[in-house]
């Protein structure tokens, strides 16, 4: 369903002139400087342009962002017709503009500006406005509460509505005033739940029994804000990630170290179970706790690790804010491998296998052994497959066989015994994925060529190895022998 006020301008060339000149939404400069994208995926679509080059966009059929042609990005408003209200009463050249400033002097620095403009470029400003708002049927609002409606939209530009340069894949610019920290986000729910918790509330309690994600946002809670009273919480929590035995050790460790710290004698035997036996009395209790507080479970927010968050977040279900966090990580990461892998790993682990395999090409640029190029190599492949790159899988393979030497004849090659510990096997199954995936696409030249590799490695590899993969080679192998013959 098309917008009322944005069909008015596409259909009324009145209106539409008086919105491009003086208030700079030109409807018909629909068309950005690069091709771009939503990193949620939601439908983008140009709808208008300014003189500098910057874009307004309608984000899921309403809600419009601006994006400048020097990489910054905001959401100005939830529809075209809030926009435009923005844009004609509070137009481009109120830069002095602050929700900090009260009604008088809001309006005194709007005149001012206004004044400015009739004398600089538009001396029918005040008609031009009128018929503007009557043609487009614009509610009269204050200013203050447009300024309010401006600022709250810029606020929830994160996690929905951030713009990727569809090339690059990096984000578009975003005021840090205009940014929550993911931790808070992610803190969210456990602090809530903590407060209520404290207060005796027992549906709280039985939520953090049966949520082990909540569970989790409460002890990260209530690591950063620890009170005396919470010795029963904290052992209750305690108790549950005892009981569970999540993969998420990291929680239990945690809790045992806050209940730890209060060395009471009486949860010996509870801390001695959680620690696999590292705690076997109370003043051992509090070493190990202070020990372990040093090294990753202290007090200062500030100082743990953003993936903590990124993970936290995932957990919770808000996967976006985790995708926008690790590609405004990955934008600001220059030529550090640890951390590349880190956020290549993660980025995959969300699912995002395009942001994931840029992070994948620039570690892989990093190695300097060839062995390492080939594991990072046949990680970039796997990860290009599964973005729906295959050509690009097939680039990242042949960078792995190269790096080991895999020619089908030499089993040393460029890293001697490859063939026999587990890289061999993990390249040729990345082979045999390809082969299957470009089968499935309908590209028979590069299933075939890469069929005749993957032969030649199952035949070097290994007896043991080539057997791990023999169901997934019969199935390749098939594949390939149901295409059409070249030509046919």
């Amino acid at each position: 369903m098309t917008d009322r006020v944005l069909e008015l301008l596409r259909t009324r060339p009145d209106l539409a002139e008086l919105a491009a000149f003086p208030f700079n939404f030109d409807v018909n400069r629909a068309y950005h400087v690069e091709p771009v994208h939503l990193a949620s995926g939601a439908p983008l679509e140009p709808i208008a342009g300014d003189d500098t080059g910057g874009t307004y966009f309608l984000c899921g059929g309403t809600a419009v962002l601006h994006a400048s042609s020097e990489g910054d990005a905001v959401l100005l408003a939830d529809s075209v017709g809030e926009a435009l209200e923005i844009l004609v009463r509070l137009p481009g050249w109120c830069e002095n503009l602050s929700a900090e400033l009260d009604e008088e002097d809001l309006l005194a620095e709007i005149r001012a500006a206004d004044d400015e403009a009739r004398e600089e470029f538009a001396p029918d400003l005040d008609a031009q406005r009128a018929a503007l708002v009557s043609g487009l049927g614009l509610p009269d609002r204050p200013p203050a509460e447009l300024l309010a409606m401006s600022e709250s939209a810029a606020g929830r530009t994160e996690p929905d509505h951030v713009l990727l340069n569809s090339r690059e894949l990096c984000a578009y610019r975003l005021d840090e005033s205009f940014r929550q920290p993911l931790r808070d986000v992610a803190l969210g729910p456990g602090r809530e739940a903590l407060e209520r918790m404290r207060s005796g509330d027992l549906g709280a309690w039985e939520e953090a029994a049966a949520d082990p994600v909540l569970r989790a946002g409460v002890l990260r809670a209530a690591q950063y804000d620890r009170r005396d009273g919470d010795l029963p919480l904290l052992r209750f929590l305690l108790e549950h990630e005892n009981a569970a035995r999540t993969e998420w050790f990291e929680e239990r460790r945690l809790a045992a170290v806050l209940v730890a710290l209060h060395g009471q004698e009486g949860d010996v035997a509870l801390l001695r179970s959680a620690t696999a036996g590292q705690v076997t009395d109370s003043a051992g209790a509090v070493e190990w706790a202070r020990a372990e507080e040093a090294k990753r479970h202290g007090r200062d927010v500030l100082a743990e690790s953003e993936f903590t968050w990124i993970e936290l977040a995932h957990r919770q279900g808000r996967v976006e804010h985790a995708r926008v966090a690790l590609i405004r990580m990955l934008d600001d990461t220059g030529p550090d491998a640890d951390r590349l892998r880190e956020l290549s790993r993660a980025l995959e682990r969300i699912g995002d296998h395009a942001q994931a395999a840029r992070a994948q090409f620039n570690l892989l640029s990093l190695q300097d052994t060839a062995w390492d190029r080939a594991s990072e190599a046949y990680v970039l492949a796997r990860l290009e497959r599964r973005k729906g790159d295959l050509a690009a899988a097939g680039r990242a393979l042949e960078r792995a066989r190269a790096a080991v030497g895999a020619d089908g004849t030499t089993p040393g090659g460029a890293v001697p015994q490859w063939h026999r510990r587990g890289l061999g096997r993990l390249i040729t199954e990345q082979h045999l994925e390809l082969t299957l995936a470009a089968v499935e696409a309908g590209d028979a030249e590069l299933a075939r060529a890469t069929m005749v590799h993957a032969r030649l490695l199952l035949d070097t590899i290994g007896q043991e190895s080539a057997k791990a993969l023999s169901r997934l080679s019969t199935r390749a192998k098939r594949a390939v022998a149901g295409l059409r013959p070249p030509g046919a």
